[in-house]
């Protein structure tokens, strides 16, 4: 204390020091908690639902809820079906028309849909094998075959059913393009590799009946002629007239008035297509495009033809022929002349309705197309 002070301050009269700072260093006890008594407990309030194992679903609800399911799925199969269906629907092709043998006999010429599977299983086997216009070009420029595979996007019956739609229809290749959903070049590539195809397959089977076949199977119609052995006619098919007057002049027929393809078919007595000529011009003789078909030579001198007024051709084949009466410079037939012509119009009625059938393909009912040149003569043999 300094000199001369006097202390003042003193705990009797109120003074205390300031608290100090706790250091961190230094513990501070907790306060206790107080004591509860020993019958009562502290209780937590917690909301939990627990899973009751007793409890059941009522029967009614879970009927219900299986009832909704199984309609759920009819549904969902129906829904299915039609979608199958309307796919179907949208696609043209066979199996669209499979249920329905007008459609069928529409679009193919087959009677039915059961005819055309008959006939695809007697071919389907050698389908595999089929050459395709630009594989054969191919081949010629690689070894390697598989190389020049160059399949569609349809499959082989589909192919073989757009070939007979076009066939029978005389649908333009666009058209049959936007139907099958195709390019026109693939239609026009599947066109003639069908019938290139068909050609060869159905040429390799032999429709020339022997002579015992012709007599055990000579109809009763035929007594008068029964050494019948073939029914001759020839068929024309109106073509596209070509810009060069050389060819104008080979194709025009005086006939029809109009240029044409010329064809001759023979049948036998009971009504089988026996012989199909290649196509020649319009402007060949009957007699002409005998000599030239090959049919000669085919021929059995104990055996006749029995042919039409323009097939004057006694001195060039090797047996009999059945020909109508001339009047030549009579001014009317006599009257065995006369029964002589009807018989014979009415045993030759028969090649000229198959002839009539081949007709009934619209594409040779209508003007033949000069690019159709190159494979007329399969389509027409394969009609």
């Amino acid at each position: 204390m300094k000199k001369g002070a006097v202390p003042v301050l003193f705990e009797w009269n109120s003074y205390s020091l300031p608290a100090t700072r706790p250091s961190v260093w230094d513990r501070t006890e907790r306060p206790n908690t107080p004591d509860l008594p020993d019958d009562e407990e502290p209780v937590m309030e917690v909301d939990c639902h627990d899973h009751d194992y007793c409890y059941t679903t009522e029967p009614a609800a879970v009927d219900l809820a299986l009832g909704e399911t199984e309609e759920l799925r009819s549904k969902l199969s129906k829904l299915r079906r039609e979608m199958e269906e309307m796919a179907i629907s949208c696609k043209f092709g066979l199996e669209r028309f499979a249920s329905s043998d007008d459609d069928i006999r529409f679009y193919t010429r087959f009677a039915s849909y059961a005819h055309l599977m008959s006939f695809w299983s007697q071919i389907e086997s050698a389908v595999h094998a089929i050459v395709r216009v630009t594989r054969a070009r191919a081949v010629t420029k690689a070894d390697d075959v598989r190389q020049a595979v160059n399949p569609t996007s349809l499959q082989p019956i589909d192919e073989f059913f757009l070939f007979m739609t076009y066939l029978s229809l005389g649908l333009l290749q666009k058209d049959l393009a936007h139907r099958f959903g195709i390019h026109q070049s693939t239609v026009s590539r599947i066109i003639n590799t069908w019938a290139n195809f068909l050609y060869n397959v159905l040429g390799a089977v032999g429709i020339w009946l022997d002579e015992k076949t012709i007599r055990e199977k000579m109809p009763e119609v035929f007594h008068q002629y029964p050494d019948t052995y073939v029914i001759l006619d020839c068929t024309e098919l109106r073509c596209q007239t070509p810009d060069s007057l050389l060819l104008q002049s080979e194709v025009f027929s005086s006939y029809k008035s109009h240029s044409t393809f010329k064809g001759l078919i023979g049948i036998a007595p009971h009504r089988p297509v026996m012989f199909v000529s290649p196509l020649y011009e319009g402007s060949i003789s009957d007699r002409e495009i005998l000599k030239q078909s090959g049919l000669i030579s085919l021929r059995n001198p104990s055996m006749a033809i029995m042919v039409d007024k323009g097939f004057l051709v006694e001195d060039i084949v090797p047996c009999r022929v059945h020909i109508p009466a001339f009047l030549k410079k009579k001014t009317q037939l006599s009257g065995p002349e006369v029964r002589k012509t009807q018989s014979i119009a009415r045993l030759r009625v028969h090649v000229e309705r198959i002839i009539r059938r081949v007709k009934e393909h619209k594409l040779f009912s209508t003007v033949i197309p000069l690019s159709l040149t190159g494979s007329i003569n399969q389509l027409f043999a394969v009609a």
